[in-house]
């Protein structure tokens, strides 16, 4: 016979809008505040974490959360579970991580470095947008972070990978190939769409966003010669003249490897074996070898199936 829960989950599921939510947090190596953050999230069993990506030489981690999103146009009102959740989670990471005290190989800008919204199930752009811009609310005037927007939650869609270039995400600050604690001015040039000029060093900054399906697919190249790959990543890239809609950037990886990074941006274009086989391509006229790359998070059915498995277990 069927639960209470499983008719609960499965009513959300046919009816309402699923929103999932990518949160990128500059930590992973500190056990106890990802395990202060984990119990944070769980304050209400219809926003759950479906995935955790956890990767140690970029000191670094991401939740991926589902939840459902209401909004009452006649009274203007948006309402999601996740809201809640993530301000809980954001919360506990501010109070566990310093960024000063903060290294590792990936850049970030922020303890709580990124928040991007996509919609899943029944739900719009629009709708994950409007959420976005109810998250960077709570972040930016109630905990006074400054925080930026990208994309369909910035009033004209400007690009994630711009404002990171605008604000030096991409430049390493230790050892050439490294990122440690705060190496940018405490009063912003630009002001931040949401929340204070004045950067607190301690956290940092926060880019929040909405946008289509975006796929991370990460390469490793088995090589410590980061400008050779750097170089192929460059040319991989559409802003490189390679591939159309893919991001890319080569990251030390480790003792031995070399990572190079990809957002396929339409993976309808340019999925992940045509990626594969380009930098392989273009690897070997360098000499270097090339492993099977992986996607660092599950599908979009996959977060389906986990989030209504997770609710109707709750």
């Amino acid at each position: 016979m069927e639960s209470s829960r499983e008719t609960k989950a499965k009513k959300i599921m046919k009816d309402s809008k699923i929103i999932c939510c990518k949160l990128y947090i500059s930590e992973s190596r500190n056990t106890s505040a990802l395990e202060a953050i984990e119990r944070a999230s769980r304050i209400d069993p219809e926003a759950v974490i479906v995935n955790k990506f956890q990767d140690r030489p970029y000191n670094r981690v991401r939740y991926t959360l589902v939840s459902y999103l209401v909004h009452d146009v006649s009274a203007g009102i948006t309402y999601s579970p996740m809201r809640q959740t993530l301000l809980s989670m954001v919360e506990a990471a501010f109070a566990a991580i310093n960024l000063e005290t903060h290294s590792g190989t990936h850049p970030r800008i922020g303890v709580v470095d990124h928040i991007g919204f996509h919609p899943l199930a029944h739900a719009t752009l629009e709708d994950a947008a409007q959420l976005a811009k109810l998250v960077a609310s709570d972040i930016g005037n109630g905990l006074q972070v400054p925080v930026f927007l990208y994309e369909a939650a910035h009033p004209n869609g400007k690009a994630l990978d711009e404002i990171r270039r605008q604000l030096g995400y991409y430049r390493p600050n230790h050892m050439g190939n490294q990122w440690a604690g705060w190496d940018f001015p405490e009063i912003l040039p630009e002001r931040p769409d949401v929340g204070p000029a004045h950067v607190t060093r301690a956290r940092g900054i926060t880019v929040i966003g909405a946008s289509p399906w975006v796929y991370t697919y990460n390469v490793p190249v088995m090589s410590t010669d980061v400008p050779t790959v750097r170089r192929i990543a460059r040319m991989v890239s559409g802003r490189g003249g390679g591939l159309p809609t893919v991001q890319t950037l080569a990251l030390v990886h480790g003792d031995d490897s070399t990572e190079i990074a990809c957002m396929l941006l339409d993976p309808s274009t340019v999925g992940a074996d045509r990626l594969q086989s380009q930098v392989e391509l273009i690897a070997a006229e360098e000499g270097l070898e090339v492993e099977k790359g992986y996607f660092t998070d599950i599908s979009q059915d996959m977060m389906l199936e986990r989030y209504t498995k997770l609710v109707s277990s709750g």
